[in-house]
């Protein structure tokens, strides 16, 4: 809970600013020095740093070290149980990857491909793959680079097929369990996961099913299915057993996920069903994998097992496209993303602690009345903090933080906070050309960010859908009500 400086010591605008401004400045210098890296290490010390000047601002008031020490303990607190989420779902994507699951969806997604439905197609195929890998920048940096050159043998326009390339593999990234930024939002505010994601449904379907028309009318019958889409699914099924059959484990875990199963056994669970599935259909990419001919087929597909789970699943096809695709998951891949949680975290705790947080927080509730005006600050404000620290984490922890209280006071559940968290903080990001995500995005696909920016049309169509719903008070659950009543897109 939040805690204001002793009586007689006040905050003033200026020393509630000193660490936020300091931390703007850290990361605009992080992003100009190291770009997209930045977020690999150079906004970890700037957060740290920061974390060090709000706790000067705490013993200017009266708040002793050990009080915002205890502050940044408590911060980093809040976020070890989506540590945990997360480690277990670096293991799912190792298992789904090598067990044929990912491979599956992404062989039987990119079907779908026809000229007529280009743009509707590549938003959906990327949400597919986001939604099964959780990784955004994965999709983009892999499957959108695909998606941009077919674009170009199709002579369709690449600011269109980036913005469908950014509105689907962020739509996947919201909705996915293993997405960090949807373990963040839910970190940050206090709520259970699954119940994060179900009611983040009400504004993310209505969303996507307008931009999917959109894209669907955008469409061009000038152009003939290239050689591309053969040549990858061929490249996957010399790796790969394909069937439908390995879409099981992502039933599974739909299923867990209706039963209302806790998310860490769940995706546990489902990682593990992925490792039975590799075994029982994929044993020879098991083999290969485990690289040790000389231990035994046993334990061979034991080593090849376990090295998915810690470490992820290395691709040797020969196609650079499919193994940047499919080189990735295991634990160890998720260690930065947690670094960079704890950071952000212990900079938001220590900003609680302080009591700098509250006094922002009173000046950004100022003109608040009704849910309507706040849902509305909520989203100003991460869009606000998206451009001004330049990066999503940020903009999710630190309003996260902030506004849980209010919206407590205003009789609304926090899982509206979470909800509208994604719906502006994780949307917008990509929207912004110096926000790490703007920049990687366009540097990825080779477009700028202000020019694919207008045709992201679900990063777009989110905020306005969440401040209508608070003006509106559809789908917005009260603090006390039943949980929330699920939908079906």
């Amino acid at each position: 809970m939040n805690q204001s400086p002793v009586p007689g010591r006040q905050l003033t605008p200026a020393l509630a600013l000193a660490p936020i401004i300091f931390l703007v400045a850290l990361l605009a210098c992080s992003v100009y020095l190291f770009g997209s890296d930045s977020s690999y290490g150079a906004n970890q010390i700037a957060l740290v740093l920061a974390s060090c000047v709000a706790a000067l601002v705490g013993r200017r008031v009266g708040i002793s070290w050990r009080e915002s020490q205890e502050g940044i303990v408590h911060g980093i607190g809040l976020g070890l149980g989506p540590t945990l989420i997360l480690l277990a779902v670096g293991m799912l994507i190792g298992t789904w990857i090598l067990c044929g699951t990912v491979p599956a969806m992404i062989y039987y997604g990119v079907q779908i491909l026809n000229p007529n439905i280009f743009y509707a197609a590549s938003a959906a195929i990327c949400a597919i793959v986001a939604l099964s890998i959780g990784s955004s920048w994965t999709v983009a940096g892999t499957l959108g680079i695909g998606l941009m050159g077919i674009a170009g043998s199709f002579e369709l326009s690449p600011t269109i097929t980036a913005g469908a390339i950014v509105s689907g593999a962020y739509f996947g990234d919201k909705l996915s369990p293993m997405s960090d930024t949807t373990n963040l939002a839910s970190a940050a505010t206090g709520v259970e996961l699954f119940d994060h994601i179900r009611h983040m449904l009400w504004t993310t379907i209505p969303g996507f099913a307008i931009a999917l028309l959109i894209f669907a009318l955008l469409g061009s019958a000038n152009a003939t299915t290239p050689g591309e889409i053969a040549a990858l699914q061929q490249s996957l099924s010399a790796q790969f057993n394909i069937g439908l059959h390995l879409l099981l484990p992502l039933v599974f875990m739909l299923w867990l996920v209706y039963r209302r199963f806790p998310a860490y056994p769940a995706i546990v669970l489902s990682a593990l069903a992925g490792a039975l599935f590799a075994v029982l259909f994929q044993p020879e990419a098991v083999i290969r994998l485990a690289d040790a001919p000389l231990q035994g087929r046993f334990f061979s597909l034991l080593k090849g097992i376990w090295m998915s789970l810690f470490g992820g699943y290395t691709s040797h096809s020969g196609n650079e496209f499919l193994d940047a695709l499919l080189s990735k998951g295991g634990m160890a891949s998720m260690l930065n993303t947690v670094w960079l949680i704890v950071c952000a975290l212990g900079f938001g705790g220590a900003l609680e602690r302080t009591g700098i947080l509250s006094y922002l927080l009173q000046l950004a509730l100022r003109r608040v009345r009704g849910n309507g005006s706040l849902i509305t600050t909520t989203v100003v404000t991460c869009i606000g903090t998206n451009a001004l620290a330049a990066d999503q984490y940020i903009a999710i922890a630190l309003p996260g933080r902030m506004f849980s209280g209010a919206y407590e006071r205003h009789g609304l559940s926090r899982l509206n906070l979470s909800r509208t968290l994604e719906d502006s903080a994780t949307l917008t990001s990509p929207l912004i050309p110096w926000n790490t995500c703007g920049a990687y995005m366009s540097a990825t696909l080779g477009v700028a960010t202000l020019s694919y920016a207008p045709f992201a049309f679900f990063n777009l169509l989110c905020p306005l859908i969440a401040i209508i719903y608070g003006f509106t008070g559809f789908a917005l659950k009260p603090a006390d009500s039943p949980a929330v009543p699920e939908i079906r897109p």
